[in-house]
């Protein structure tokens, strides 16, 4: 993948990143704020960007996981089938 590229799916992650924030969803982001490389960090390099989106990308997803345990835990099922 080329630097413009994840570049580009840095800024895309970003925005996801962004919308959790607004759903009030807790993120486990610390590692990725540690790098200090943002999307319109341009003048870092492909491989500063491409750790950037290894660890905004799984903090995303734990985070994801996290909810959707949650949400089938406390899912109910009706005692009797159709």
């Amino acid at each position: 993948m080329k630097k413009q590229e994840l570049i580009h799916l840095h800024g895309l992650l970003s925005e996801v990143r962004s919308e959790y924030e607004e759903w009030g969803t807790d993120l486990d982001l610390g590692q990725y704020n540690d790098l200090g490389v943002k999307p319109t960090s341009i003048h870092r390099s492909k491989t500063d960007h491409k750790a950037a989106v290894f660890k905004l990308a799984s903090g995303i997803t734990s985070s994801a996981e996290t909810e959707k345990a949650e949400s089938e835990s406390t899912e109910t099922v009706a005692a009797t089938a159709d």
